[in-house]
């Protein structure tokens, strides 16, 4: 069989913007058709459909419903690296930290923290790192991280915490000791979580723009960064609305740097660049 055409016929390509929009709110404009032919291109041979055609007839079939996860998991963006923008964490160790501290002199609370786009698990396992860190020994009980993602093949790889050596290039050589193990033998240059920091991130599916969260209690501190830039405004005031139902009063959102609040309908207060909080 032939490698896939990489064209796709505008109507097709509007249809599965349509379906992606309506399934995850992710707004594809014509300027990412080639990301969408690019990252399509491996579900067709999969599929051995040879073109884009095909694939939007499987999509309109009976069997649709069952191909949309997979959809959803090619076209949701997974670009993520540990530590990524810096300043949200020199946040948590000026502000933050110490104002939830002082919220709970005796330690009798759990810091609840939720990273809402976990992608491959850097995002989540850098907090897990930095609690490790900054709590003393006798409140590692007390923290637990929330990770979840639209898509499910990136879950798997993020539960397994695996990195190749360039992905952790840059950590202190003392944390990479203290929190990963390094692969011997066959998986000589690759990097996995300790199991002790694997344990403490619950891993879940979940579509940021379903009606309901799995929670049932709130969170100190959300990350959910890099995500609204691929909303629509009426999309990102229900995101943020929901969002800010799930922050405890006084709790920290954190946002992508390349995003902002300004003109979106939201109840929080701007605290520094892409960090906001809920009042008390």
């Amino acid at each position: 069989m032939e490698s896939p055409g990489t064209q796709i016929s505008t109507q097709d390509y509007d249809y599965i913007c349509r379906l992606v929009y309506e399934h995850s709110r992710i707004k594809l404009g014509p300027d990412k058709r080639e990301l969408v032919t690019s990252r399509l291109v491996k579900r067709l041979r999969a599929l051995k459909l040879s073109n884009y055609a095909d694939y939007c007839r499987v999509l309109r079939s009976s069997s649709g419903e069952s191909e949309l996860p997979a959809l959803i998991d090619r076209i949701s963006t997974n670009h993520t690296q540990f530590f990524r923008e810096m300043k949200h964490f020199e946040f948590l160790s000026e502000t933050a930290l110490p104002k939830w501290r002082a919220r709970d002199p005796n330690g009798s609370r759990s810091l609840r923290v939720w990273s809402a786009a976990s992608s491959s698990g850097e995002e989540p396992y850098s907090l897990a790192i930095y609690l490790a860190e900054h709590l003393a020994p006798a409140s590692l009980g007390r923290w637990e991280i929330d990770a979840t993602d639209i898509s499910t093949h990136i879950l798997e790889a993020a539960r397994a915490g695996i990195y190749d050596e360039r992905r952790v290039t840059g950590m202190p050589r003392e944390w990479l000791k203290r929190h990963f193990q390094r692969g011997v033998g066959s998986w000589e240059g690759q990097y996995r979580i300790k199991s002790s920091l694997r344990e403490r991130v619950r891993f879940q599916h979940l579509n940021l723009l379903q009606a309901d969260y799995p929670f049932s209690q709130p969170f100190e501190w959300i990350f959910c960064r890099n995500v609204m830039i691929y909303f629509d405004r009426p999309t990102q005031e229900v995101l943020i609305r929901q969002l800010t139902q799930r922050l405890a009063p006084g709790g920290y959102l954190m946002v992508g740097h390349s995003e902002s609040l300004s003109g979106v309908e939201h109840a929080l207060r701007g605290v520094k660049p892409a960090i906001y909080q809920k009042p008390e």
